[in-house]
């Protein structure tokens, strides 16, 4: 099953979407504009996208073009009207991975839409399941930087932005005590989440991410007045 980002203004055709990939398996969540996919898109982590263009607030090029910043590997696929060779060629040099128009068969755009999906699963989930030396990896947890996404054997974690950066701080100093400090600035580092940074903010994420690390060899253990430490369960 996929978490698929559905990113379409017409709400009677983004209904339809989500309901024809949701009896297909797959688990979806809607924005109908580009503001609302961005930050989405920053704040969850997906599957794939099926990205109108003619969209209000920011349009879909522009939405394509900032995710290609931050997700260069995340699946594409780019559903419009705009059916010209320049409109195409244009979609593609932005970064989409496939190009439909509308109108469109429904059939065709599932398996489009499952051939990219196959596509991008294949480092993750391949038969070689050594990972690669520049992957982070913490017992059976690994995850990678370049998408980013991290994976607990090989069901994908859906992560925050501020969890992601907390999670990869704590995988690559593993063994070890990151403080508070660390993390603040890390978190200071990234474009920021809606809402701010309260007090008690990173004890609420440590939780969060407590949770959903339930089901890895890892746990999170608060070292009191220094910091939080990523360590195998049962360690000492």
């Amino acid at each position: 099953m996929a978490h698929l980002l559905i990113v379409e203004d017409d709400e009677l055709l983004r209904d339809a979407l989500g309901a024809q990939l949701g009896q297909a398996g797959h688990r979806i969540t809607t924005a109908a504009d580009g503001a609302e996919a961005l930050e989405l898109l920053a704040l969850q982590g997906f599957d794939g996208v099926v990205l109108d263009l003619g969209l209000p607030l920011v349009d879909g090029l522009t939405v394509l073009r900032r995710l290609r910043q931050r997700l260069p590997a995340l699946p594409v696929l780019i559903l419009t009207a705009r059916d010209g060779v320049e409109d195409r060629v244009e979609g593609l040099n932005a970064g989409a991975d496939d190009y439909l128009t509308k109108p469109f068969n429904r059939d065709e755009l599932l398996a489009r839409l499952q051939a990219l999906l196959r596509r991008a699963s294949l480092p993750a989930f391949g038969v070689n399941t050594a990972p690669a030396p520049s992957v982070p990896t913490a017992g059976n947890l690994r995850l990678d930087p370049q998408l980013p996404r991290a994976w607990l054997g090989n069901e994908a974690i859906d992560l925050t932005q501020r969890e992601w950066v907390l999670l990869d701080l704590l995988v690559r100093h593993s063994g070890q005590v990151v403080s508070r400090e660390d993390v603040l600035a890390a978190w200071q580092s990234e474009p920021a989440e809606t809402g701010g940074v309260a007090s008690n903010a990173l004890e609420v994420y440590v939780h969060r991410l407590r949770r959903k690390l339930s089901g890895s060899t890892l746990n999170i253990r608060n070292i009191r007045g220094l910091g939080y430490l990523l360590e195998s369960a049962g360690a000492p």
